[in-house]
């Protein structure tokens, strides 16, 4: 199986094209990893004797996927210009991701809505990165899964449980995040409205 049929799996088939070619270009090591909960890519520059190395998360949704890897390649031509004289998500980073999404606007691989939220998402100075809510919510429609629960639907005071089986309690929200207390040690922990948790422990 080739690169481009690997990357078809994971993504809209008519994207990975031009991810494979991408990858070959910029001589780019890249990773199909296992789930990660803090982050869905990662890019790494070149150090010592190692090239480029990009990491995208194996569970994402097609759409999701190919947004990620679109997200951390614009990393990475960012830092071929600039090396880490800019910011990550700074003003240079948006041009390149904004350059490098359109082949695929133009070839439509996107439903409207997402195609909305990611052009939305670049014409807003204030967005500093892909962390942008409205964006993470148009993405997850698309997640195949049963029936998710995100910290934001949850009553204040409600009880909730994380994978890990630690208890938390729901409470009001700050800013952008949900203050919540963890009931197996009193501390307070801020979590993304975007959450996930579940209702009852994992037996």
């Amino acid at each position: 199986m080739d690169k481009k049929e690997i990357l078809a799996a994971y993504m809209p088939p008519q994207a990975a094209p031009i991810i494979a070619k991408w990858i070959d270009y910029f001589q780019c090591e890249f990773k199909i990893a296992k789930n990660r909960t803090t982050k869905l890519g990662d890019y790494r520059h070149p150090f010592r004797e190692s090239g480029h190395k990009i990491s995208v998360n194996n569970d994402l949704n097609p759409y999701a996927f190919l947004v990620t890897t679109v997200h951390e390649f614009a990393h990475l031509l960012t830092w071929n210009d600039h090396k880490n004289k800019v910011k990550p998500h700074g003003v240079e980073w948006k041009d390149n991701f904004k350059r490098m999404m359109k082949p695929f606007f133009e070839l439509q691989v996107f439903p409207p809505d997402v195609h909305y939220s990611i052009t939305v998402y670049l014409n807003n100075p204030a967005a500093s990165s892909c962390t942008d809510l409205t964006l993470a919510r148009t993405l997850k429609k698309y997640d195949k899964q049963e029936k998710i629960i995100h910290v934001e639907d949850l009553p204040i005071h409600t009880t909730f449980f994380l994978k890990d089986g630690r208890k938390f309690e729901r409470g009001e929200r700050i800013r952008k995040r949900y203050r919540c207390t963890c009931l197996d040690n009193g501390k307070i922990y801020l979590f993304n409205p975007l959450a996930e948790v579940l209702l009852e422990t994992v037996t």
